[in-house]
């Protein structure tokens, strides 16, 4: 079964891939290693590839065309990034599709602390961050990452532990693995 993990810079969505994908031994795929994987090839450093792809779309394109392929030749794999669970599913591949959320201000107090810098700063790049994605990801792709009804299961980190988050992404997948054995039955 394919499990996508989503969310805003923060929330715990890579914790919590990492741990699901452990614990089911599968493959984990983290989305933004694929594109520091192209920075490398381009032979470029990682914030001039990122200016790079605000300048030129073909750089999305590439990277979520590597992303798919990697979703299409494994079944038993978890991904993670901000549109894998919208895009698998606008591919028509089978995905438990999980968002991982946390309030503003306490993912900015985890980036803060894991990255040294200074909290306001840190969501002040958040805000900004979060309003330039969602303008981009709605004009390229027509999808809003925030909208609910792209997701099979919702999670809040705020007040949970990431190993609490993975039980109930597991859980979660194996029953909706089941959804989708009845889908394709039905077919």
């Amino acid at each position: 079964m394919r499990i996508s993990i989503s969310g805003p810079p923060g929330s715990g969505k890579t914790t919590v891939c990492r741990l699901v994908a452990e614990r089911l031994d599968y493959d984990c795929i983290l989305v933004g290693q694929i594109f520091r994987q192209m920075a490398l090839e381009r032979k470029v450093d990682l914030d001039t590839f990122g200016r790079l792809a605000e300048e030129d779309e073909t750089i999305d394109k590439e990277l979520d065309e590597r992303m798919l392929a990697l979703a299409r030749a494994n079944e038993n794999i978890v991904l993670e990034g901000r549109l894998t669970g919208a895009m698998l599913k606008g591919k028509k591949l089978p995905v438990y599709a999980v968002f991982v959320t946390a309030n503003e201000g306490i993912r900015a107090d985890r980036i803060a602390e894991r990255e040294g810098h200074d909290r306001g700063e840190v969501l002040a790049e958040l805000r900004t961050r979060e309003r330039s994605e969602k303008k981009r990801y709605l004009a390229y792709y027509g999808i809003d990452p925030f909208d609910r009804s792209i997701y099979d299961l919702w999670i809040d980190s705020s007040e949970k532990s990431a190993e609490e988050i993975a039980d109930l992404v597991i859980e979660g997948a194996r029953k909706g693995s089941h959804e989708y054995a009845r889908q394709d039955s039905k077919a």
